[in-house]
């Protein structure tokens, strides 16, 4: 089996039963804000685009793009089509010509000749843009995990295909961005390393259960080549960013499992396996200028920005004229109210209004009366600030994910009074009518019914109320506060507070309580 990196999450997989073209990206993606480190234009993307197999992991625009795809990818390729609660990632493949569809069943094998291979999806409103997935690939001379930016819960199931020779997954993830917020600049630096660590424990625990004789770190970092956002590459000018390298993070796993074999993961980098026996090369880079992309990151990435500009021209001219204000004001509400109106659930978890300001226009979103309406002046817990030209273009395109457009796009800013509120940027990523049922659906059938556990002197539920990991393998207590180690999510056991979010409330008690209720029990 030869496995070549092509960036960022990217890869082109060669089996004895045919090739599998994963994530293949270029960029920019985001409105402009993200390109692929270091930069992999340089492939031969023709001879990846005539694969056999086109696999693509979720709809994040890191991970799809449907420019490369048009200029790169036959129409008639087999599409290896995650199994998704909604038909989104579908419905966006058929729309760019793409029907040869092989409709896979969540962690069920499919045999193509040699080739075994098994998507394994995650439904939870949390994973990726609703939905993201792994792939599992055998072909008797090898067996791989790609894992992506997907956090399975059910690892003893995922690892039933087989035992992986190679395992690549994602360590330096994006989702909540301290940089954006409202605050003082040394509370975005602590929160800016306390995001990397929580990545890097994850990523680690991942690698300890997986146990993979052999690592690859990739999905990430980004370049931002955008003048300002520039300076938010890798842990940023002023140490206030969130993205973890390939080489910083090997480095950490050296550190805490010398033993493990870990790899640069690159553009160009070919790995062949071949029953146990390894190689690694590598194809577009020369040593001397892989060690200068990152011993002289700053200086590569300058280069970077200065010789891309055409492109960030070529992406803000494609976006949409700015609404006026009333006409913008107008076609949110058309087309949020009735959302919702349905999504009770949303609405009682985030608990009060949130201020948009978007160019001229300053609404508010109430969420308890299900209205969009202009901000009257009244305390809000959350605000944001949007460019126009961004909510227009997403207005124009119905762009039903905010997450994976705006939010990702890092070009707006943010603040809050108390806790992150997963509610409100799960509602953004749930604009239509499909997705919004579908997560008050699932929100709705996440009360807990578990069986609880013992860990050390507490008993507490062994579903964690976030997204139902096993708490009993992922949570670890101290001073009272238990945290599971798959998202960093906390809570204070004395009350069974979450100390991460509103709501999600954990069910607890210390275990002596038990004994004092035996021992007042009279004998039979």
């Amino acid at each position: 089996m030869r496995i070549t990196g092509l960036g960022h999450a990217g890869m082109f997989i060669e089996t004895l039963g045919g090739s599998i073209l994963c994530d293949p990206v270029i960029g920019p993606t985001f409105f402009g804000s993200w390109f692929p480190f270091p930069d992999n234009r340089g492939l031969d993307w023709e001879r990846f685009g005539k694969a056999d197999f086109l696999y693509i992991s979720h709809r994040h625009r890191d991970h799809f793009d449907p420019a490369l795809m048009r200029r790169y990818i036959p129409k008639g390729i087999t599409v290896l089509l995650p199994d998704y609660p909604t038909d989104d990632l579908e419905q966006d493949l058929l729309k760019l010509g793409y029907d040869n569809i092989v409709y896979t069943q969540a962690g069920v094998p499919l045999e193509f000749g040699d080739l075994t291979l098994m998507i394994t999806p995650l439904r939870a409103p949390s994973d990726g843009p609703i939905g993201d997935s792994s792939l599992s690939v055998d072909d008797g001379t090898a067996s791989i995990l790609n894992q992506n930016d997907s956090h399975p819960l059910d690892l003893d199931r995922l690892m039933a295909f087989s035992k992986p020779d190679a395992y690549f997954t994602q360590v330096s993830g994006a989702i909540w961005w301290p940089m954006v917020y409202d605050l003082p600049q040394d509370a975005k630096q602590n929160f800016a390393k306390l995001k990397r660590d929580a990545q890097n424990k994850r990523a680690m625990y991942y690698i300890e259960k997986v146990d993979a004789e052999h690592v690859f770190p990739m999905a990430g970092p980004p370049m931002f080549l955008r003048d300002e956002l520039f300076r938010y590459n890798g842990f940023g000018l002023e140490n206030d960013a969130i993205f973890t390298d390939q080489r910083q993070f090997l480095a950490h796993m050296a550190e805490l499992r010398p033993e493990q074999k870990g790899y640069e993961f690159l553009p160009g980098t070919v790995v062949e396996l071949d029953h146990g026996e390894l190689s690694v090369t590598q194809t577009l880079y020369t040593d001397a200028e892989i060690e200068r992309v990152f011993e002289d990151k700053w200086a590569y990435l300058a280069e970077q920005r200065d010789s891309r500009q055409d492109e960030l021209r070529a992406e803000e001219a494609s976006r949409a004229a700015i609404l006026p204000p009333d006409e913008m004001l107008a076609a949110l509400k058309e087309w949020w109210e009735p959302l919702l109106r349905r999504g009770r659930i949303f609405r009682e978890g985030v608990g009060g209004p949130v201020r948009m300001t978007i160019g001229d226009l300053d609404l508010c979103v109430d969420f308890p009366r299900a209205k969009v309406r202009e901000y009257a002046g009244e305390e809000t817990s959350y605000w944001f600030t949007i460019p126009a030209d961004l909510v227009s273009t997403n207005i124009r395109d119905h762009e039903i994910d905010w997450s994976n457009s705006i939010f990702l796009s890092m070009q707006f800013q943010a603040g809050r009074i108390g806790k992150f509120n997963e509610f409100i940027y799960t509602f953004f990523k749930c604009l239509s009518r499909d997705r919004i049922e579908y997560v008050e659906n699932w929100y709705a059938e996440q009360s807990d019914v578990s069986e609880d556990v013992q860990l050390e002197d507490w008993v507490v539920q062994r579903r964690c109320p976030h997204l139902r990991a096993d708490l009993s393998k992922t949570g670890k207590i101290e001073d009272g506060v238990l945290t599971c180690s798959l998202h960093d999510w906390k809570w204070d056991l004395a009350s069974g507070r979450c100390l991460t979010t509103q709501g999600h409330p954990i069910r607890a008690r210390q275990a002596e309580d038990d004994l004092h209720r035996s021992a007042a029990q009279p004998a039979a």
